[in-house]
């Protein structure tokens, strides 16, 4: 109950000034997912804090590595409304990635 209070009363400040809440969905891997090249570790523990990326070989903090996928998403749900999910796990979604073909010409 006390997110849901904290929530609503930032989204209620956010309209106040203007602005706008984007909300990430609760189990987009922010952690696990590589900033660089976007692939996807298939397990971390929460004991690591640092890890090395299999497919590009850069070395992540967790929390850093988190905060830039975070934005990321945040940015690609303001700039065309994509949601916010990968993409195998939300079939019937759009994407970012997928919005751009689906858009009809008047």
């Amino acid at each position: 109950a006390a997110w849901a209070e904290f929530r609503s009363m930032l989204e209620y400040k956010a309209a106040w000034y203007g602005r706008e809440v984007i909300v990430v969905d609760r189990w987009f891997p922010s952690s696990k997912l590589c900033s660089t090249c976007g692939t996807l570790a298939v397990k971390m523990p929460l004991n690591v804090r640092t890890w090395t990326c299999d497919g590009c070989g850069t070395t992540h903090d967790r929390d850093v590595n988190a905060a830039k996928n975070l934005l990321a998403a945040g940015r690609a749900v303001a700039a065309c409304g994509a949601g916010v999910r990968p993409q195998r796990s939300s079939p019937g979604g759009q994407s970012a990635m997928k919005q751009e073909v689906s858009r009809r010409e008047p």
